[in-house]
């Protein structure tokens, strides 16, 4: 694990030394190693969400639950707030109270019909991914809570520019992707809306 150097896709955030220092597996020696042992674990949680999309999902425990099975095989810290601020998300003091803002807006968009589905889901997708609630696999969660939030109503589950594998690396479905979410952080979602369903 020493030697392993980590390679991060634009837009994707650096983990610190110390979030680092938290891989579990002590073979892993490179960065395919690594993404395959966390597609692995997220395509088991993908089973465990879907178990779960009947339930009240619009709760922060439930929330970091999602990420600690879908990094907990992999990461110390999976399910957990991360404790250091970064490049991107608000300061690491406000995560929780940030989350659970999030999570009663969007049960009061539900409950009052204010957006569609499709406006709904990119709301929900985009201040998620901007609150950065973890120190690292903030997007994956992000789209794998969205999906399940559709699927919870009975809508579909978004496309993410047709395949989520294209998100993970360097390559025009990502460009999109970040693209969209900048438009939304300056207030403007059609783009985001368009992609999620692309």
């Amino acid at each position: 694990m020493a030697d392993l150097k980590f390679i991060y896709p634009p837009g994707a955030t650096p983990l610190d030394p110390d979030e680092s220092a938290g891989l579990i597996p002590d073979y892993v020696s490179t960065q395919g190693e690594l993404n395959v042992l966390e597609q692995e674990n997220i395509v088991e949680a993908h089973a465990w969400a879907r178990k779960k999309v009947h339930g009240d999902i619009l709760n922060v425990s439930f929330a970091l639950e999602l990420h600690k099975q879908m990094f907990g095989r992999v990461w110390k810290w999976a399910g957990r707030p991360r404790v250091s601020n970064k490049n991107i998300g608000v300061s690491h003091e406000q995560i929780n109270a940030k989350l659970s803002a999030l999570l009663k807006d969007t049960d009061h968009w539900i409950k009052n019909q204010t957006y569609n589905w499709d406006e709904i889901g990119a709301r929900f997708h985009h201040r998620l991914v901007s609150i950065h609630v973890f120190s690292n696999g903030n997007g994956r969660h992000a789209r794998l809570m969205t999906d399940i939030l559709l699927e919870k109503y009975r809508q579909s589950p978004f496309t993410w520019g047709a395949t989520q594998s294209s998100l993970e690396v360097q390559s025009t479905v990502r460009k999109n992707y970040i693209s969209a979410l900048k438009s939304a952080d300056q207030g403007d979602l059609k783009e985001l809306i368009r992609f999620v369903r692309s």
